[in-house]
């Protein structure tokens, strides 16, 4: 797998070309295939887009990228083809990287076509240049490529909804919108506190897998995941001094207040792009984990219900059986305090009381 993975990420151009030859090759079966109103889970690491995605993707109507498809994404029924004369059939549950409890095997729904956006911009990463791609972005090729993937993994999976799972699309949420006109997205958010804390504990874990193993290092750069580690880079919506200041305070150790200038730059991003965008406003729908948590039944009838899921009683049940709250955040006063500084307006915009908050905290 490591050896494919390198492959597959050095020669971005020629898995392009075979991800090319593979629709011709397959172009009189997915004929009817079409790409119709597909979701998009997106949002900040961390804020509960993993749970919603797993719940999502139980629904029969949607077809979504799994660990499998990994490394070879560019070629998925080539790779599935392989996959299917020679994987074992007795694949158990393991415990995922994150060391979060949450189990999975190869079949389990995860983010994993970052590397078909990669292929095609290169510098989506890059923290010292925008990684923002809006409405104006003209891409023939990519967008050729992209929704002929996207009718691949429908008909393999034979489902007519398309869901993918991608921190990064926020910040394409409007050149998604413009090549997909009857989206949905679904943006989920996070209390700030409780977010930096758990995304502060995620960033130590993988930094000491990476220092033990390159090879998660290597995966994670090669999927596309700069969330954390050895290799963590600040989404760039834009502005320069904002990534610099955050490159900035990780560089000389002050993680919290790195932290805390990531989750107001990227949900201020967002509240910014809802508000100039009636029609982005109108396709999407915010959750906060905490009413996801304390309300599971009500909110996952609203998630269903935007994404135009028909979804049964006993489905909800099991669905909502799933969710449990997250820890209390364990920062100190003054980090506390630096959170609400820096956080407070985005978080305002999302029905956040960060002083109500820091009240409950210190009574609590």
């Amino acid at each position: 797998m490591d050896w494919l993975g390198y492959l597959a990420h050095k020669r971005p151009g020629f898995w392009i070309r075979a991800g090319n030859f593979e629709t011709s090759v397959l172009e009189d079966r997915i004929a009817s295939t079409q790409v119709q109103a597909p979701i998009y889970i997106s949002g900040l690491a961390r804020s509960g887009s993993t749970i919603l995605l797993e719940i999502l993707a139980r629904h029969p109507d949607c077809a979504t990228h799994a660990y499998k498809d990994f490394p070879l994404v560019l070629t998925p029924y080539f790779w599935s083809w392989f996959l299917d004369r020679s994987r074992r059939v007795d694949e158990v549950k393991v415990e995922r990287a994150h060391g979060d409890g949450i189990t999975v095997t190869p079949d389990s729904p995860e983010a994993i076509e970052e590397p078909v956006w990669m292929a095609f911009f290169p510098e989506l990463h890059n923290p010292l240049r925008s990684n923002v791609l809006n409405a104006h972005i003209e891409a023939p090729a990519f967008e050729r490529f992209y929704r002929n993937h996207i009718r691949k993994i429908l008909w393999l999976r034979h489902s007519t909804r398309y869901l993918a799972k991608g921190n990064y699309n926020v910040t394409r949420l409007e050149y998604l919108l413009k090549l997909f006109p009857d989206a949905h997205f679904v943006i989920p958010v996070r209390e700030p506190a409780a977010h930096i804390a758990s995304l502060m504990r995620q960033h130590q874990h993988f930094h000491a897998l990476h220092c033990k193993n390159p090879r998660a290092l290597r995966y994670m750069q090669r999927v596309g995941h700069y969330e954390f580690g050895l290799d963590r880079r600040p989404i760039h919506i834009g502005e320069d001094s904002q990534a610099s200041a955050i490159l900035q305070d990780w560089i000389e150790g002050r993680e919290v207040e790195g932290f805390a200038r990531l989750w107001s730059d990227v949900h201020l991003y967002i509240a910014q792009r809802l508000d100039a965008t009636p029609a982005l406003r109108e396709a999407a729908l915010i959750v906060r984990h905490e009413d996801l948590c304390a309300a599971p039944r009500e909110q996952l009838r609203k998630l269903f219900a935007h994404c135009h899921l028909p979804i049964n009683e006993t489905t909800l049940e099991h669905a909502a059986a799933r969710l449990r709250g997250g820890s209390a955040p364990s920062l100190a006063d003054e980090d506390l305090a630096m959170i609400r500084r820096l956080t407070h307006e985005a978080a305002m915009y999302f029905g956040y009381d960060m002083a109500a908050a820091d009240g409950l905290r210190q009574t609590g």
